[in-house]
């Protein structure tokens, strides 16, 4: 059986000879064109979407084609990939392996499903490194390295920034280059900065921190030395950028170009599952970090080092740079079989013809020069392609929602665990796992479900943009709970009068009679419940003067505390360290609506991907991906954190006292944060949907009778955009 050989063009196959089955001959002028037996029921081909035919012959990549013409019972007898090989135009090798090695056993990895789960797991190491480690150890760092907190918010801005400058460069020639290897590089990039990060551990002294036996009662040593200078360890904060800046630089090809990479190498209706599913692991990676990351904090930083003070104590520092040693191994390794993928997956050829165009139809037909196969594979054509984008419309506010839903995911990111840890009185660590608990299912199963129902409904470009908008409009209603808050923990001083009566005026006053002689410092914030159901400042607030272990489960006790009433009896009580434990019977209905935004703002993230997929050209979806990433970063993820936290600083009740300097909020007030969590939330949900009605009625998809219907169209059933099939005379015209 004589076989093809094919190059790949862009607009489908050259074909230098056809296939032969038992089928009838075809009429004078279609021999160049019929490929094999036909996939239509009405003849031998099927037109696609840029005017040539297509082969519904069976392949070991697509066993649901039915051929109309049976082939001959000699020709059953041998296998049809027995005759098969899929050459491309620059006649690359389509093989697995590195250079000239290309054992047979890798093979069994050059499939869609291989790349996926190697792309996943380094998405799922992004994940756990930036947005789960750093988040969890960013506290640690600062007390051993005498870090303020806008140097700490450097260090986190570091990955944006990177990310922001090399986005234009790596979407643009990664996009018309080799995939893989742009890929694997940036993985192994990616693992340097992680090993990197975790270097001034080993270059540092060791960190020395005194017992806290006596300190913090009544009458107890209060003195604290006052440096408002900055040692010479926080001259490691740059240490520290250049390894948030290698994470950000190794990223930049993972959701650019292994979008792109998965979208090339399977069929369209498949491609939003396998984003899908390449971004919940990126989801759940953070997840894993906070949990990995919060195991490790509870390991004395000097490991085997034996240390009379608890995890619990201020002074603690954990063992913040174990995760980061791991990532970066796991990432060096995860590179190698990425780096040995070839630009083009066996099969995948079949994929680009069959695909039908949804590119925005711009008025002036400019849309066409993306379709030349030359086009931007020289720097000249960079003005183009970014002009190209900046006159489609629907791109352009998609790329606007985008940035809203990145603002308030960023927001809520950061703060998510400040807000619960609020509301429901809980410590840093507690906040933190439970609101791992709660993004796991709500994010990465939103982000599945969203892939999931456009392929399970077929959905077309400006059917998938309905879907957004359905998802935020949900959001949008949902976030409305934020009207509701629980009250704040009586705490003295702060929301009440050591004897229970209102503060006046609002006024702070952390001095009473029962505390005026112990010479209490503000620096010292170590609150602790009274068995009167006060939270107060520090044991010395409390007016404590003795302290003991409780043997049952190893907590101290504090005993004899002045301000502390025992049963309204008016005799010393004593206190716990630790906040008051809060009963907010609203505990139930503010976590399950927070669990709905949470679930319609990431169920709403990979359908948008997918509509921006397909409302540009083929040949500019990566470079596409890349300038919708800085403007998500420029506009949502750097300032994102930024909005939510000076809102939320309006809410603090009670700022941190660093040698007459203000530092970070202890208490805020539950009420108002609740109010302008709502009132930011409610802006960037408003604009969302703004943007996306827009984008929505300024799409202008292709006209029916350039996209007939093909196998995609086929498949795509009740699609609510489908294609309409041409008529058998319009199929001789072409």
């Amino acid at each position: 059986m004589a076989m093809p050989q094919n190059s790949t063009r862009e607009n489908g196959f050259c074909f230098t000879q056809p296939l032969d089955f038992s089928c009838p001959s075809p009429r004078p002028g279609e021999a160049g064109r019929t490929f094999g037996a036909a996939s239509g029921r009405d003849g031998c081909s099927t037109p696609l979407s840029n005017g040539i035919t297509s082969s519904g012959a069976p392949s070991p990549s697509d066993s649901c084609a039915e051929p109309l013409c049976t082939p001959t019972p000699a020709e059953e007898e041998t296998p049809f990939e027995e005759g098969i090989k899929y050459v491309s135009a620059e006649g690359e090798e389509l093989a697995c392996g590195w250079g000239g090695f290309t054992p047979g056993c890798l093979q069994l990895c050059n499939t869609s499903k291989g790349v996926l789960f190697f792309l996943c797991m380094a998405s799922f190491l992004q994940g756990m490194t930036v947005n789960g480690f750093i988040n969890t150890v960013i506290t640690s760092i600062e007390r051993r390295f005498d870090l303020r907190s806008y140097q700490s918010g450097l260090i986190a801005s570091s990955y944006d920034i990177a990310a922001c400058v090399c986005l234009t460069f790596v979407s643009y020639f990664g996009g018309n280059g080799h995939k893989p290897r742009w890929l694997g590089w940036g993985v192994l990039v990616m693992g340097l900065g992680s090993l990197l990060f975790a270097l001034p551990h080993f270059t540092t002294r060791q960190y020395e921190t005194r017992s806290e036996a006596e300190v913090g009662v009544c009458g107890g040593n209060q003195s604290l030395p006052c440096s408002p200078a900055a040692s010479s360890l926080s001259s490691y904060r740059f240490v520290f950028m250049l390894g948030q800046f290698l994470h950000g630089m190794g990223a930049t090809p993972l959701y650019t170009l292994g979008v792109t990479y998965l979208d090339e190498n399977v069929k369209t209706n498949y491609s939003p599952v396998y984003i899908a599913v390449f971004y919940t692991a990126a989801i759940l990676g953070p997840a894993a970090g906070y949990l990995v990351g919060g195991m490790f904090l509870n390991i004395y930083t000097e490991i085997g080092r034996e240390i009379d003070i608890a995890p619990e104590n201020t002074l603690w520092v954990g063992a913040w740079w174990i995760g980061f040693l791991g990532a970066g191994a796991a990432s060096l390794l995860i590179s190698i079989p990425i780096l040995g993928y070839p630009q083009r997956l066996p099969g995948s050829q079949r994929y680009i013809v069959m695909r039908v165009s949804e590119a925005h139809q711009l008025k002036d037909g400019s849309h066409k020069k993306a379709s030349d196969p030359d086009f931007g594979k020289t720097v000249k054509d960079l003005p183009r392609s970014v002009l190209l984008l900046l006159k489609n419309p629907t791109f352009i506010f998609l790329c606007l929602a985008g940035a809203t839903e990145a603002t308030l995911i960023a927001g809520m990111s950061t703060f998510g665990p400040k807000f619960l840890e609020s509301q429901f009185s809980l410590s840093a660590s507690e906040a933190a796992t439970f609101f791992g608990y709660l993004v796991v299912p709500a994010g990465g199963g939103g982000t599945f479900l969203g892939g999931f129902l456009v392929n399970k409904f077929k959905l077309r470009c400006s059917g998938i943009i309905k879907l957004c908008l359905l998802c935020t409009v949900s959001s949008l209603l949902a976030i409305f709970i934020f009207f509701i808050h629980c009250p704040n923990m009586p705490m003295a001083g702060v929301t009440q009068m050591y004897n229970g009566s209102a503060l006046p005026g609002g006024h702070l006053n952390l001095t009473a009679a029962c505390n005026a002689q112990c010479g209490c410092l503000q620096e010292t914030y170590s609150p602790v419940c009274g068995t009167d159901g006060v939270m107060y400042y520090s044991p010395c607030h409390a007016g404590c003067k003795r302290v003991t272990e409780n043997p049952r489960n190893g907590k101290k006790v504090y005993h004899e505390c002045s301000c502390v009433d025992k049963a309204l009896l008016h005799i010393p009580g004593s206190a716990e360290p630790g906040k008051c434990t809060s009963s907010c019977a609203k505990r139930p209905l503010l976590l399950c609506f927070m669990f709905v935004v949470i679930l319609f703002t990431f169920l709403s993230s990979i359908p948008a991907l997918t509509a921006t997929l397909r409302c540009v050209s083929d040949r500019q979806r990566s470079f596409a991906l890349g300038i919708q990433w800085i403007v998500v970063r420029t506009l949502g993820g750097i300032p994102g954190p930024i909005a939510f936290g000076s809102m939320i600083d309006r809410s603090c009740l009670l700022w941190q006292d660093q040698c007459g300097e203000q530092g970070s909020c202890y208490v805020y007030h539950n009420s108002a944060m609740s109010r302008y969590t709502l009132v930011a939330g409610l802006v960037y949900k408003v604009l969302g949907t703004a943007f996306f009605v827009v984008a929505f009625f300024l799409y202008k998809p292709p006209p029916p009778e350039s996209a007939p219907g093909s196998s995609d169209a086929s498949e795509n059933g009740t699609s609510d955009l489908q294609e309409h099939k041409p008529s058998l005379p319009a199929e001789e015209d072409i």
